[in-house]
């Protein structure tokens, strides 16, 4: 039985990292050296991790979002977003007044996502700001959106983090969150395993020189509350008609809430 939040252990004073319990205080920078370690090579751990799938995913996740296209002005907060691969795809698929933020902890993951939004030329429409999910540096209801994408089960305190989601939407603003998830397909779930903890690490040591950062990753999904654990986690946030939609047979789900 996975608790309230998808870090937490058995010791009050330890917090789960993958698979092995470390002290509370320790798991921020121990996911922060995992990120730094992977942010040049981001989309080749999402295409290792997923087998490709995540850019269909997104790709789901901003048409749900549907930004408006007129020259209404519509904010979005895109939190560990880093290399600013959500914000980019909703910037283009929203209007010219469509505009974003994206907050992530990395500095690494961030600075790949600058490169890319300034060679996209989007720099007037995208800000990178670095900050904590936990405690987002920004007024309450100040944001008309906000997505997390693959980011939500790295935060030590998800309740705390979905508060804070809550409190910087606007009345009326949508909460939407890509992440893996429990797969509820007989025969596909075995295959998911399979490839989870048997070619993925080898997979990230062959193409990266770095098993371990994608054995906690792997370690860090079935960490994860599952569908309906998580949707309980929205509700109990505050979030209105709180919904998920499982994605290739619940390998990912898109969650999602209203702030009413």
């Amino acid at each position: 039985m996975i608790e309230n939040t998808a870090s937490q252990s058995n010791d009050e004073n330890t917090v789960s990292f993958g698979f092995r319990a470390v002290p509370e205080g320790e798991r921020q920078g121990l996911v922060n050296s995992v990120f730094a370690s992977v942010a040049e090579r981001y989309d080749l751990m999402n295409d290792l991790m997923s087998g490709g799938l995540h850019r269909l995913w997104k790709r789901d996740l901003i048409t749900m979002l549907n930004a408006p296209r007129s020259a209404t002005p519509f904010r979005l907060l895109d939190v560990a977003g880093g290399t600013g691969d959500i914000a980019i795809r909703y910037a283009e698929d929203g209007g010219p007044a469509t505009t974003a933020v994206i907050c992530d902890i990395s500095p690494e993951m961030l600075n790949v996502g600058r490169r890319r939004i300034e060679t996209m030329g989007l720099a007037d429409r995208i800000t990178c700001i670095e900050g904590n999910a936990e405690a987002l540096p920004f007024e309450s209801a100040s944001f008309d959106a906000y997505t997390i994408a693959f980011g939500i089960r790295n935060v030590t305190h998800i309740d705390q983090a979905l508060a804070e989601a809550y409190r910087v939407l606007k009345p009326g603003g949508r909460f939407l969150c890509l992440e893996f998830s429990e797969c509820q397909v007989p025969l596909l779930d075995r295959l998911y395993d399979f490839h989870s903890f048997e070619i993925i690490p080898r997979l990230g040591k062959l193409a990266a020189g770095d098993a371990e950062s994608y054995r906690y990753l792997v370690e860090s999904i079935r960490r994860f509350p599952k569908q309906e654990a998580f949707a309980n986690l929205i509700r109990n946030a505050g979030f209105s008609r709180a919904s998920y939609r499982n994605l290739t047979g619940g390998i990912a789900a898109i969650h999602g809430g209203w702030k009413i």
